[in-house]
């Protein structure tokens, strides 16, 4: 079994389904078995699917004009 520092390492990648199979088991038993790793697992899934459906959502005009006037010249 991983340690938390392991398991924070393997969070992205499990969340992306790019692990090996043995990765996955070892990030499963870890957060099987890890409340703390458990909540940060949950906090990442419950964002994403937050900023997936921020970004289908279409953005009114009045916070695209404030938006581009925040923009500054390079």
């Amino acid at each position: 079994m991983c340690d938390c520092a392991e398991c924070e390492q393997l969070l992205q990648p499990y969340l992306d389904r790019v692990l090996t199979e043995a990765e996955v088991l070892e990030a499963e038993e870890h957060l099987d078995h890890c409340s703390y790793c458990r909540r940060a697992y949950r906090f990442e899934e419950e964002l994403r699917m937050y900023v997936r459906r921020a970004a289908s959502e279409p953005m009114p005009l009045e916070l695209k004009q404030k938006l581009a006037q925040l923009r500054i010249s390079l």
